[in-house]
């Protein structure tokens, strides 16, 4: 699960950084303003990276996710690639938690098998 999480998690923060240059170009919003957000959300992103198997790893990353569609707010388009990453982030839980019990099951029949072969 970890490395599917990560990989919509790093996704995520190179569409914030895009997020924010098109928001910079808003005038009503000042330029560090947009940076300082930006620049917490794609720390948070990178910080979930190695959170994500812990407890409220995944809660805190459905959080993230809200956020991002919430951005939608100041740049529209980000409602959609919310969304879009949204459904990323449900995938890379539902399937990765799904790969990790086959892991699991193929380790506990290797271990079974292990001394009848020796």
């Amino acid at each position: 699960m970890r490395t599917l999480c990560a990989s919509t998690l790093i996704g995520e923060f190179f569409l914030i950084g895009f997020a924010g240059l098109v928001a910079m170009k808003d005038p009503d919003l000042s330029m560090s303003t947009v940076w300082t957000v930006s620049g917490v959300a794609m720390f948070l992103c990178v910080a979930l990276c190695g959170l994500v198997t812990r407890p409220g790893g995944v809660a805190f990353g459905w959080a993230l996710q809200i956020a991002l569609i919430a951005s939608g707010f100041v740049v529209p388009t980000m409602f959609f690639m919310g969304a879009v990453f949204a459904a990323l982030w449900w995938a890379s839980v539902h399937y990765g938690r799904k790969i990790d019990e086959a892991k699991a099951r193929f380790a506990a029949q290797a271990e079974t098998s292990a001394p009848d072969a020796a």
